[in-house]
């Protein structure tokens, strides 16, 4: 049985891969291996995983407006996540970031999913404006 949540649009696009989930917001170009995709921050709860075809589930970007690049270098490196769901509202930093990378990405979820945990599988239809669990 599938779970199916509605969501805001911030970018379109669909996509479907395993989540990667974390309760932590992401400095993008402080936290992130470009060449590798992945959190290089010790302190951070997703240390040393991997962001490549996966669909990063997180509160929100903070940081320079730079992380914007940070995202697009991670697109262009093939390392990057195949969609990104912000939790809270959608920030300037991921909004641009996944605008000019062309990844799909959605915030306003009208149901809690305090419950969902890494490595589920996730449809994202960004157009449609659901998330499919």
């Amino acid at each position: 049985m599938s779970l199916k949540i509605n969501c805001r649009k911030i970018v379109g696009g669909n996509a479907r891969g395993k989540a990667l989930v974390t309760k932590q917001t992401i400095n993008f170009l402080a936290m992130v291996d470009t060449k590798r995709g992945a959190i290089n921050d010790r302190n951070h709860e997703l240390f040393g995983k991997d962001m490549k075809d996966i669909v990063l589930i997180f509160p929100n970007a903070v940081g320079s407006s730079v992380g914007a690049y940070t995202i697009y270098s991670l697109k262009v490196n093939g390392v990057a996540p195949v969609a990104i769901v912000s939790i809270n509202k959608a920030d300037i930093i991921t909004a641009s970031g996944c605008a000019i990378s062309n990844i799909p990405f959605v915030d306003m979820l009208e149901t809690s999913i305090s419950f969902l945990k890494s490595g589920l599988e996730i449809s994202v239809d960004a157009d449609k404006q659901i998330i499919i669990i």
